[in-house]
């Protein structure tokens, strides 16, 4: 395939999946603007009952990576059947998954929104929204298989369709609720469950629809679910790994002082957009490496995620000398204390001084998402977890090490990721690991 050629389909993969990732997160978003306008108790009991979601849905993650992988492998191969049949059994797990959360979720919400903090009135609308929000769990993991398998056969436009229409939904269904019929938290929350429904019932229909005219049978097929599983064990540890690494240096942050944490918030808001960015090349490279590995086709999964890691450098580069560029002044967009801007500032040189290395990183965890090197990529993150805890012991033994300590632990974390998914993609293990 000519560079051209290779051009054009990453790019009319990346893009939609840029506005997929980008629109997802506007649930909670829609949520904190419309409760945020009912006071600060109910904003604080949506945060810790949106931590918890939150949590929940980031370690079913695998579903949707994990379908992806496999669906766009057999699609390599020709063996469409196979893919369907991946679809089916991706969504009999998510319901089985689901519906555990969902009586978990339910009868624990009150007690897991005390383990994140919550108290007095604070706990109780956490309770409420998270035992309404515990029914459309199962239809969040739904809508993770059916974005997946769309993903594995090419598709990334119809789940940015879903998500957008969805969230325009659960805008217009939340105002109603909240201000019209004054349900307050639980109308926000019911929002979000109805407009959860639509998605995953439009999945379902779409899915269904491929399923259908496969001819594949719909029952349980023991091999396939227990192959996502095993994906989903290691692909769950790597999430703890990531998610445990920056909850350290958050932690770590608010025992040096509140000014300290402020300004880690923004720098960490700054990186997580900046991600988004950069993981749209990432769902490509889970795509096309998959397709290219199950065509058999060794050279042209290598010579594409050459193509991207290139492309990630660049974007990285620009991005990122943006962001130290104006380090001096997107602080004041966040805080108006000059203890906070002054944090923040160096935070956000090492930001941009992270998104080279943080693309390469990215880039390639798709790369070896798409090949299934899953084992790999939990090790990889677990050891990441244990090369930033110096950073962070340091800081909490030498306060004065402050804020550019932790951003200087997170950015040799990135480099460390970075280097050590490039000697395995250097090596030719990967390249079999989605045919075992």
């Amino acid at each position: 395939m000519s560079r051209r050629e290779r051009d054009r389909r990453i790019v009319a993969l990346a893009v939609p999946a840029l506005g997929t990732l980008a629109v997802e997160p506007l649930y909670l978003l829609v949520d904190t603007a419309i409760v945020g306008r009912l006071g600060t108790v109910p904003l604080a009991g949506l945060a810790v009952a949106s931590t918890v979601l939150t949590t929940l849905i980031t370690v079913c993650n695998f579903l949707a990576y994990g379908t992806t992988a496999r669906v766009a492998f057999l699609w390599g191969r020709g063996d469409h059947r196979g893919g369907a049949t991946v679809a089916a059994q991706g969504l009999w797990l998510a319901a089985a998954i689901g519906l555990v959360l969902v009586v978990a979720v339910g009868l624990g919400g009150r007690w897991l929104a005390r383990l994140v903090g919550g108290e007095g009135a604070v706990l109780e609308v956490a309770t409420t929204y998270l035992r309404i929000s515990a029914l459309g769990i199962p239809l969040v993991l739904v809508a993770l298989v059916g974005n997946g398998y769309l993903r594995g056969v090419s598709d990334t436009r119809t789940p940015l369709l879903v998500v957008v229409v969805a969230n325009a939904m659960n805008l217009m269904l939340e105002v109603v609720l909240v201000y019209g019929f004054d349900l307050g938290v639980a109308g926000s929350a019911w929002g979000t469950v109805v407009a959860q429904l639509l998605a995953a019932v439009w999945f379902l229909v779409l899915v269904g629809r491929r399923v259908a005219s496969e001819g594949v049978a719909v029952s349980p097929v023991r091999s396939e679910i227990v192959r996502l599983l095993v994906a989903g064990r290691h692909l769950l540890m790597r999430t703890a790994a990531l998610l445990g690494t920056l909850a350290l240096a958050t932690s770590t942050a608010a025992r040096v002082g509140a000014a300290t944490l402020a300004g880690h918030q923004i720098a960490l808001q700054v990186h997580t957009f900046l991600a988004l960015v950069l993981d749209s090349l990432a769902i490509p490279g889970q795509i096309l490496v998959a397709t290219a590995l199950g065509a058999g086709e060794v050279d042209e999964a290598r010579g594409v995620s050459r193509r991207l890691v290139r492309l990630g450098v660049v974007i990285g580069a620009s991005v990122g000398l943006g962001v130290v560029v104006t380090s001096w002044a997107l602080p004041h967009a966040f805080s108006g204390d000059p203890a906070v801007v002054d944090r923040a500032t160096p935070a956000l040189v090492l930001v941009g001084l992270a998104q080279v290395p943080a693309a390469i990183a990215f880039v390639l965890d798709g790369v070896l998402i798409g090949s299934s090197d899953f084992r790999f990529l939990k090790w990889n993150m677990l050891a990441g977890l244990v090369v930033f805890l110096p950073f962070a012991l340091a800081v909490l033994r030498w306060h004065r090490l402050g804020i550019a300590g932790i951003w200087t632990g997170i950015v040799v974390w990135m480099l460390f990721r970075a280097a050590v998914n490039g000697a395995r993609f250097r090596g030719h293990v990967w390249t079999a690991a989605a045919s075992t």
